[in-house]
C-alpha cells in the first residue's frame, strides 16, 4: 500500500502533466490560425519639421489609422499590442524604424480601430537626412496568448514623402 503523501504526489504530478499537455495543445492550435487583418494609414498633416539644436531632424505628424484586428483573436488570446512605425533608409542604415504610436487591445470588442491622432512619439533622425525622404508606415502587432509563444506580424500600409525644407 502507498501512503497518503505518495498518493497526493502522484495526483499532483498527473495534474501538472495534463496542464502542460493542454498548454502545448493551445499553443499548437494557434500556429494553424491565419488571421486576415485589414488596415490603412495615411499622413494627414506634417505638424512640425525642424532641426534640433543637436543637429538631429525631428518631425511630428498627424495620421489616420483604420485597422480591423478582430481576426487575430482566438480563445487563447490574452491581448494584442499594436504599434505603427515609420521606416526609411539613409546612408548610415539600410533600415530605420521609429515607433510613432502604440496601443494595447484588451479584447476582440476593441479590435476595430478608427483613429485620427497626432504621433505619440516624434520621428527623430540621428543626423539631418530626413529632408525629402520617402517614409513608409508599417503596422505591427504582437499577439500575447494565455499559454504558448507570442506571435508577431506586420503589414506595410502607405508611403509619404517629407518636405525638402524645414517647416519651422
Amino acid at each position: 500500500m502507498h501512503s497518503w503523501t505518495q498518493r497526493l504526489l502522484a495526483a499532483a504530478t498527473t495534474a501538472a502533466v495534463l496542464l502542460a499537455a493542454v498548454c502545448a495543445a493551445a499553443s499548437a492550435l494557434d500556429s494553424f490560425h491565419a488571421p486576415s487583418v485589414q488596415a490603412q494609414a495615411h499622413v494627414t498633416k506634417i505638424n512640425r519639421f525642424h532641426k534640433q539644436i543637436n543637429g538631429n531632424d525631428k518631425v511630428t505628424l498627424t495620421f489616420n489609422l483604420s485597422a480591423n484586428l478582430e481576426s487575430v483573436f482566438t480563445w487563447n488570446t490574452k491581448q494584442v499590442f499594436v504599434f505603427l512605425t515609420a521606416e526609411y533608409e539613409n546612408a548610415k542604415n539600410s533600415l530605420n524604424q521609429i515607433s510613432l504610436w502604440d496601443y494595447i487591445i484588451p479584447d476582440k470588442e476593441h479590435a476595430n480601430l478608427q483613429v485620427e491622432v497626432k504621433s505619440k512619439y516624434p520621428l527623430i533622425d540621428q543626423g539631418a537626412s530626413l529632408r525629402g525622404k520617402k517614409v513608409q508606415l508599417v503596422l505591427h502587432w504582437y499577439v500575447m496568448p494565455n499559454a504558448g509563444a507570442m506571435i508577431q506580424d506586420r503589414m506595410a500600409l502607405s508611403d509619404f514623402k517629407l518636405p525638402d525644407t524645414y517647416t519651422s
